[in-house]
Order: C-alpha cells, then sequence, then structure tokens
C-alpha cells in the first residue's frame, strides 16, 4: 500500500478587520485541518483587497510545502469579498465540483449557503478552495469536501494510480 499523501495547507483570511489573534474562521479551519491530519505550514490573514489577494495566493502556490491552500471570507456579495477573482486569477483549472458540493449540502443547513460564490482550482500541484468566512460555514463545508480532499490532493499531485 502506498504511503498517504502528505498536506501541506495554508490558511488564508481575507478580512478588512481580522488579525491572527482574532481571526475566529481561519483558527478554526487551521484546527479542522489538524485533525484532519495536514499541517498547517502558514495562516495569513490578509484584506479584502483583490491584488493582495492575488499576490499572497500566487505567492504561496511558488512554495514546495504547500500543496493545500483553503480561504475563508471575502465570497459574498460584498463589495469587498474579493476571494473569487484572486483565486481565478490565480489558478490554471478550475475544479467546479467542490463548490457546487459545499454550495448544494450546506443550503439546506444554511439557507444564505447559496449566496457563496466561492470557487476552487489548481495551480502549479496545489488545490485552493474557496470557503465562507463564518465559523460555522468553514466546519460545514469542510464537512462536505473532507471525503475526497485527500483523493483529489494526490491525484492534482500526479498520482493518479487508484
Amino acid at each position: 500500500m502506498a504511503d498517504p499523501i502528505h498536506i501541506g495547507a495554508a490558511v488564508v483570511t481575507a478580512s478588512d478587520s481580522r488579525t491572527l489573534t482574532d481571526d475566529v474562521s481561519g483558527l478554526r479551519l487551521a484546527d479542522l485541518l489538524g485533525a484532519f491530519g495536514a499541517s498547517v505550514v502558514e495562516h495569513i490573514v490578509v484584506a479584502d483587497d483583490l491584488d493582495g489577494l492575488r499576490h499572497t495566493l500566487h505567492s504561496l502556490t511558488e512554495r514546495e510545502d504547500i500543496n493545500l491552500i483553503l480561504t475563508t471570507g471575502g465570497t459574498g456579495l460584498g463589495p469587498r469579498d474579493n476571494t473569487p477573482e484572486a483565486t481565478r486569477t490565480v489558478i490554471d483549472r478550475e475544479v467546479p465540483g467542490l463548490p457546487e458540493a459545499m454550495r448544494r449540502e450546506t443550503s439546506a443547513m444554511t439557507k444564505t449557503a447559496m449566496l457563496s460564490r466561492g470557487i476552487a482550482g489548481t495551480r502549479n500541484g496545489t488545490l485552493i478552495i474557496n470557503l465562507p468566512g463564518s465559523p460555522r460555514g468553514v466546519e460545514e463545508c469542510f464537512a462536505v469536501i473532507a471525503p475526497v480532499l485527500r483523493h483529489a490532493i494526490q491525484v492534482n499531485s500526479g498520482d493518479t494510480s487508484h
């Protein structure tokens, strides 16, 4: 049996008002990743600025120790919600099934989940997935993607044996 894939994760919180110490959603996401067996190698809070988010995501995809980036925040309808746009400029290929599943499954629990504009995609061996900015949204969405996350990262790394 092959060794399980190592997940080196980055948590990126898009927020104009949060810091690392009060980043409730990002800290919850880091906890979920740790319980999942991933190594959280970076946790960043960046302003809801398109260029700053784009630069942060691009820089993280250049790192060899990161193969998963989960963002939290900036996926709604607000004028400063820029996470999907920043992600779209960085990724090479979109992975639409992940955000589709998150919206479908979580809308049954939280009606406003259908308003999320989050996307997912890959660049340079790294999978990027946008999650909502609330701790509850992070928990609900992570529960949806967790069953396929290891497989997605394994295949994205080039290991297509299954």
